[in-house]
């Protein structure tokens, strides 16, 4: 599934790159993304020097030096990985509105040309727990973390209890994720299943926030056997490369 996605992202930035000499895009952190992140640093075909990239989301108060922090994540598994120069990380230790304000600058400068995203098992797209906001026009904003999601993260072993995962972050918003001209969403593991579900055949809510991806035309969705595992064939074979499987 990594590879399979890292693959189509790789193509997908050349010919943004072929197209108008850049490539814009938008990269998503956390456990889900470790394996497509490896195959798509390792890819020699992509000419990092002439991406920019911009981060979905970061906590507020974190220091950098956090093993959860997401500006180390992306420095670390990214840009200390490839020729990549280029690139907006989200400071969430310093003023959070002027973070906001400067990245939203920074973003709608010009089109993103794809956003690499996840879901979480709270059906949040990027730190957009729900009920999320799906009206807001602002590019960046900060959050609250429900219950749901700060757990997740203790799951995961970037922190050891719920009492050290900060309650705010800064957030990518639903509108701004959806205005990329493309949308890899990589969704893999088992505790993705149900979240998985609901985005594809539930309806379309800001209590599920990734539904709102199926508002988007043009996303590819990359499951393996097990978050895929609760669809329903129907909806396998509508999404499946060859309907006739």
């Amino acid at each position: 599934m990594a590879q399979a996605a890292s693959a189509h992202a790789a193509a997908s930035i050349g010919r943004a790159i072929v197209s108008r000499g850049r490539a814009r895009i938008v990269v998503a952190t956390g456990a889900s993304q470790l394996e497509f992140l490896e195959d798509l640093t390792a890819n020699q075909a992509v000419d990092w020097l002439r991406v920019t990239l911009f981060h979905l989301d970061e906590y507020v108060g974190l220091p950098i030096e956090h093993p959860a922090s997401f500006r180390k994540y992306i420095l670390d598994r990214v840009i200390r990985k490839t020729s990549l120069q280029d690139y907006v990380l989200l400071n969430g230790e310093g003023d959070v509105r002027e973070v906001c304000r400067e990245a939203g600058v920074a973003v709608t400068s010009m089109p993103v040309d794809v956003a690499f995203v996840g879901i979480g098992e709270n059906g949040h797209l990027a730190f957009n727990d729900p009920p999320a906001d799906f009206t807001t026009d602002e590019p960046y904003i900060v959050v609250q973390l429900d219950e749901a999601c700060r757990r997740q993260q203790v799951g995961e072993g970037w922190f050891a209890s719920m009492s050290q995962v900060p309650q705010s972050a800064i957030s990518m918003s639903i509108r701004q994720i959806l205005k990329s001209k493309e949308i890899i969403c990589v969704v893999p593991d088992e505790r993705k299943a149900a979240p998985v579900k609901s985005a594809l055949e539930g309806p379309i809510t800001p209590d599920l926030p990734a539904s709102a991806l199926r508002r988007h035309g043009n996303v590819t969705l990359y499951l393996d056997s097990a978050s895929a595992a609760l669809l329903h064939l129907d909806t396998l074979r509508a999404f499946a490369p060859d309907p006739s499987a």
